[in-house]
């Protein structure tokens, strides 16, 4: 007895250990591929994804951010990675980059990161300024709906929008139907009855747009016939001269809301400041000019734009 007794106490346990003899943290959860056969075939023709080096390319990516990146705080499950190799069509190099200008926008823009969760966002929601139209589109696109006339300034800064938008995105690439960018690609932007300013306005500012976004803004003016030859009226609200009913904004304010606790552990937890970690080696990376801290507001919103 006295013997077990003496070799218990001496057997070192696991909180005596070394730092090198700990045991090494544990992979992150297996993806499960939850797309139908037709989006595999779909994501294998325009995204140059194929199923059988799925895992390998996500596990090169891990270790690029592991070898390149040891201090950013990310996360490292299959899944989420996979987001990203996505929208930059399994270009190993694209899709770190997206990764890192993901973090670097959430750190150098706190006013909107910041405790980003749906219970602090009940006054946008409420007022109806967006909402997820309950039918994709003939792709599969989810159609996102939003009416900047619902937006009081005086109620709230105009922050809080911006918000409330990435937590809808966020959201809607939970689902691997809709991973192609921002993980996130926007497909097209179709403004309706918008005034005759901003015609003007666009014109100004088309020719500093790249190319392929610039095609993809669609303004209607009234024309709800010119809307309904790109989203078909079946899919749209009668307020938008479709047949799908009223437009309902309640419905996905309540799918934000349900997600609270999600959203809560993925933006309401202690990050590293802009200026120590993920600043440091960014900088030491040589991409100082799009992502330093101290950069003018219109510099940090261009890297928000990246992310997009």
């Amino acid at each position: 007895m006295s013997e077990e007794s003496d070799s218990l106490r001496t057997s070192p346990s696991v909180a005596s250990l070394s730092e090198n003899e700990l045991p090494p943290p544990p992979e992150p959860p297996s993806y499960v591929c939850s797309l139908t056969e037709e989006l595999v075939t779909k994501a294998r023709e325009e995204l140059q994804e194929k199923p059988e080096w799925r895992l390998r390319d996500v596990q090169a990516l891990r270790d690029m951010v592991r070898k390149e990146y040891p201090n950013l705080s990310t996360s490292l499950e299959d899944a989420f990675l996979l987001r990203f190799l996505r929208a930059r069509k399994f270009d190993y190099d694209r899709a770190l980059q997206l990764l890192v200008n993901y973090h670097s926008c959430r750190r150098s823009w706190p006013e909107v990161f910041s405790n980003l969760k749906p219970s602090a966002l009940k006054d946008v929601l409420s007022s109806g300024f967006l909402t997820v139209l309950p039918h994709t589109d003939p792709r599969g696109c989810h159609v996102l709906c939003i009416r900047p006339d619902r937006w009081i300034p005086s109620n709230y800064p105009i922050t809080e929008n911006i918000r409330a938008i990435y937590l809808t995105l966020e959201k809607l690439i939970q689902s691997e139907e809709t991973q192609d960018g921002f993980p996130i690609r926007i497909k097209a932007v179709h403004v309706v009855n918008e005034p005759r300013i901003f015609k003007g306005i666009f014109a100004i500012i088309k020719p500093f747009l790249k190319e392929k976004i610039a095609n993809r803004f669609f303004l209607h003016g009234s024309d709800l016939n010119s809307l309904h030859t790109n989203l078909p009226r079946n899919i749209l609200p009668k307020e938008y001269g479709g047949t799908a009913g009223e437009l309902d904004t309640a419905s996905w304010s309540a799918v934000l809301l349900a997600s609270e606790d999600d959203f809560v552990k993925e933006f309401c937890q202690p990050v590293p400041t802009c200026d120590s970690i993920l600043g440091q080696a960014l900088l030491s990376e040589g991409l100082a000019s799009d992502v330093q801290c101290d950069d003018s507001m219109r510099a940090v919103k261009s890297q928000l734009y990246s992310c997009y």
